[in-house]
């Protein structure tokens, strides 16, 4: 989801004007805003990962072919490209505020969403299910159809719910793929692995409340991104300790979907004692 709610945007101009167009005749609301432009820009990265994942990695392991520091690169480099889809997630509804909103940037969003952290992940959960054992192939296939219908669901109800400013309902889905991916780059036992990846799942459709990254938080949100590209890279290059970075990069990706919640439930707890002074102070007066 985008750091700044594309949908409570308003269109640039009024209906009137959209429906009437402009000199060149293109109706307004068929018009691009550059904030259209990076949300697009997020499809394209979710559309190259899942090119990244077959033909680096499902290829290569369906014909025997290829050496593991290939296919280490490329499994580096679709992550990287799901890393991307997040920023360009994370700045396209900041420009949609800053400059103009285009009247399609809410369905645009959601749609290169659904690509990037619905499919991508999901898309990745079942590539290392058949790279893992045949035998995994049907759990890792359900549990990618897991992941991909908890981004559904969670976007069609970002989309009709309303939620208190600040905070996200359930955990952002760009923050639940890059917690699944992780999860599968920590080579952990494949029970574990799997009962991780639904319990992501079920957090993105819970109603445990995420603050959205706005201000402090969005650039801290951008510095983790960033390292956890610099992490990628030094894996897929296989530089002393990348493979340590990587895992404990992963980990970290780990006790952060767990933790940040918690800042969300601290504030509420705070603001119900809040209410209730203010509530016992007018009964006293």
């Amino acid at each position: 989801m985008t750091a700044i709610d594309r949908k409570s945007q308003g269109s640039w101009t009024d209906v009137a004007e959209e429906d009437e167009g402009d000199d060149d005749g293109m109706p307004l609301s068929m018009r691009l805003s550059i904030a259209d432009t990076l949300t697009l820009s997020n499809a394209t990265c979710g559309f190259l990962a899942v090119y990244f994942t077959t033909t680096g990695i499902l290829i290569p392991h369906l014909t025997n072919s290829g050496d593991a520091g290939v296919v280490r690169n490329n499994a580096a480099t679709a992550v990287l490209l799901m890393l991307l889809a997040s920023v360009f997630d994370l700045f396209d509804g900041l420009v949609a505020r800053k400059l103009r909103a285009s009247p399609m940037g809410a369905e645009l969003d959601n749609l290169s969403d659904l690509i990037s952290f619905g499919l991508a992940p999901a898309y990745f959960v079942l590539v290392w299910g058949m790279v893992v054992g045949d035998v995994h192939e049907p759990l890792s296939a359900l549990a990618a159809i897991v992941v991909l219908l908890a981004v559904v669901l969670r976007l069609a109800r970002f989309s009709c719910v309303t939620m208190p400013d600040g905070v996200f309902q359930g955990m952002p889905s760009p923050f639940g793929a890059l917690t699944v991916v992780s999860i599968v780059l920590l080579e952990l036992p494949f029970t574990p692995t799997l009962l991780a990846i639904v319990g992501v799942a079920w957090l993105m459709v819970s109603r445990v409340e995420y603050p959205k990254p706005r201000g402090p938080l969005a650039v801290a949100m951008l510095a983790w991104i960033v390292l956890s590209m610099t992490l990628l890279t030094a894996w897929a290059f296989d530089a002393p300790g990348g493979l340590l970075m990587l895992q404990t990069g992963c980990s970290l990706q780990l006790v952060l979907g767990a933790v940040i919640p918690l800042f969300a439930m601290v504030r509420r707890v705070y603001a119900f004692r809040d209410n209730r002074r203010e509530a016992r102070a007018g009964a006293e007066s």
